[in-house]
């Protein structure tokens, strides 16, 4: 089957690979509908995250079950189903006290630029919808596989809701869609913070009351501005870099709620700074299987459309034109058509 293979910084090709197959009971195979390029991809194209062999890409994902394994009960084949970037079992204690994506039995996907992907823990994983999507709802419910939940629980970390200023840090598909929910979740103002024309239209469609283009100090500052001198009572840091964490931490106003969701690279905190801050941090891989059945609901009904963000889509043999596009900052977020 064909698949998108990193080889190298910059490299990607898309070539012939071996057909995943069935290896444990708990395991489905689904036949992929759509697929996209992550944010976090860009890190070993890139070169930052070093890759010792050839790497099948991907964890973002939609497609129609075609094989289950024979403890599979909650999936069968011919369902149309959207999965987490974290697979989980659904059962654990983690799991249920509402963190799927640190299961005792997480398998971090990846695989899944190709024309099928093997899936593990499916029942806990895989969330069938309630029939088989019309064509332009599979750029929505393929966004609920990652950046949406991702972006909802920074906004969930952050408390975001009514009577609440919500700052999102990050103008990616994440802080775009953290927006989104941060307007879903009731919040009264919102600040992104975006220095792209074309981002910011988008968050103010999703939601934004205010855009804050300046970064780091200057950034804080227009914050404070924005609040009275106090800063926001939540902020969503989407981007995972020191200076993104910065700019979230002392955003926040003392007693405010930081939800952090930027994949971070060599973050470091000053144990002072949070000290004084007197802020809450809460963050981390995403459990977005436990928002997917509601983020589902939501897209059916057509309540909200969070694939506005693919603003790139290209078969899956131009996977390397997507990630180029993504790293040259021409697109938001890359779509692959399998």
């Amino acid at each position: 089957m064909r698949a998108a293979v990193l080889h190298a910084p910059g490299d990607v090709r898309v070539e012939e690979i071996a057909e995943p197959a069935i290896t444990a009971p708990t395991d489905a195979i689904i036949r992929l509908s759509a697929a996209c390029v992550c944010g976090s991809d860009l890190w070993p194209y890139r070169g930052i995250e070093p890759i010792d062999a050839p790497v099948p890409m991907g964890h973002e994902y939609v497609g129609v079950v075609e094989e289950v394994g024979s403890e599979v009960k909650n999936v069968k084949p011919g369902q149309f189903v959207v999965g987490s970037f974290a697979t989980s079992d659904g059962t654990c204690e983690i799991c249920l006290s509402g963190y799927p994506s640190s299961c005792v039995h997480r398998v971090f996907q990846s695989g899944t630029q190709a024309e099928r992907a093997l899936i593990a823990n499916a029942d806990g994983t895989l969330v069938p919808t309630p029939g088989m999507p019309d064509a332009d709802l599979i750029p929505h419910l393929l966004a609920a596989s990652d950046v949406l939940g991702t972006g909802w629980f920074g906004a969930v970390a952050a408390e975001a809701g009514p009577g609440r200023t919500v700052a999102v840090v990050g103008d990616g598909a994440v802080g775009l869609l953290a927006v989104l929910a941060a307007e879903q979740l009731g919040a009264e103002r919102i600040i992104a913070m975006s220095r792209h024309a074309s981002r910011q239209k988008l968050a103010r469609e999703f939601g934004a009351t205010d855009i804050v283009t300046e970064r780091g100090d200057e950034g804080v500052a227009k914050i404070k501005e924005l609040t009275g001198g106090l800063g926001a009572h939540s902020v969503v840091e989407a981007v995972g870099t020191q200076e993104s964490m910065n700019q979230a931490i002392r955003s926040a106003r003392p007693g405010g709620h930081v939800g952090f969701v930027g994949v971070n690279h060599d973050v470091t905190l000053s144990g002072e700074e949070l000290f004084f801050s007197q802020v809450h941090l809460h963050g981390g891989p995403a459990p977005v299987r436990q928002y997917l059945p509601h983020l589902i609901d939501l897209i059916w009904r057509r309540k909200i459309s969070p694939g506005r963000v693919f603003d790139l889509a290209v078969p899956l043999d131009e996977a390397a034109e997507a990630y180029k596009a993504m790293d040259e900052r021409r697109a938001i977020k890359a779509m692959l058509t399998v």
